[in-house]
């Protein structure tokens, strides 16, 4: 398996014989408003697209965890093939037929394409009402032969969902959307230093993967602070934390 981060989200994987876009948000950089209730006013995103050679406009299968606009965007439903088939969670497929997309399977438990074996799971994007307000998001379980299992947790707070996924799926490679986003009132609605600790302790033989930092307004938490939090409690080097258009192959 290959994994790259385009960038916030955006997730570019090559895993049993497919070539998978994961919440592609493809606009120029500050191309969107801040989010409001914020703690700055900065546009988005805050970096451009990297320069690399992977042509993340020709996938063979697209999955969107949910679609608020830093995960899926209108540069994405314009630039992208309507034919390429699209997995989303039960309740989003409207909004990709009403772009032009052809081939969308909303999936409930699981689905299969390929040989490839997608499960999703849920999760809660933020605490009390704001976590409500946020509304439904989905991670994704990647299983095929000779590959590694794969959990994409989406956009969730550590919580009994992505801790019974661990338990259920033993995945070997974890995907955390960090970034610690908040708004000025109430907790973080994505994983922060303390989140992405305790996973690693929930799976500690498991590879991590933390993106969704330095992108978007409402992310505090930068991978410098990640990384100065995981070192402060004795899991430096444990987790991965990379660069915009960097890969890795497990």
């Amino acid at each position: 398996m290959k994994i790259q981060l385009i960038r916030h989200a955006t997730l570019w994987l090559e895993y049993g014989g497919l070539k998978i876009l994961v919440d592609p948000m493809l606009m120029d950089a500050e191309s969107m408003p801040a989010f409001p209730n914020t703690p700055n006013e900065l546009r988005n995103p805050g970096v451009n697209l990297p320069e690399t050679e992977t042509d993340y406009l020709k996938p063979d299968l697209l999955i969107v965890t949910h679609t608020h606009p830093d995960h899926w965007d209108e540069a994405a439903a314009n630039q992208l093939q309507k034919d390429i088939p699209l997995l989303c969670q039960p309740g989003d497929e409207p909004i990709f037929i009403k772009a032009g997309f052809t081939d969308v399977t909303p999936v409930d438990v699981e689905h299969e394409h390929h040989s490839v074996r997608f499960s999703r799971t849920s999760g809660q994007h933020g605490t009390g009402e704001i976590g409500q307000r946020m509304g439904k998001v989905s991670g994704f379980v990647l299983e095929a032969d000779g590959e590694p299992v794969t959990y994409i947790a989406g956009d969730t707070i550590w919580c009994d969902e992505p801790a019974t996924a661990i338990k259920q799926y033993k995945p070997d490679v974890i995907v955390l959307n960090a970034g610690g986003a908040r708004f000025l009132q109430g907790d973080p609605i994505t994983m922060d230093g303390p989140d992405v600790a305790a996973v690693k302790r929930a799976a500690p033989s498991a590879h991590l993967i933390a993106v969704h930092m330095d992108a978007i307004n409402h992310c505090m938490t930068t991978r410098a602070d990640l990384a100065a939090y995981l070192a402060k409690e004795q899991l430096e080097g444990q987790v991965l934390i990379p660069m915009d258009g960097e890969s890795f192959e497990f």
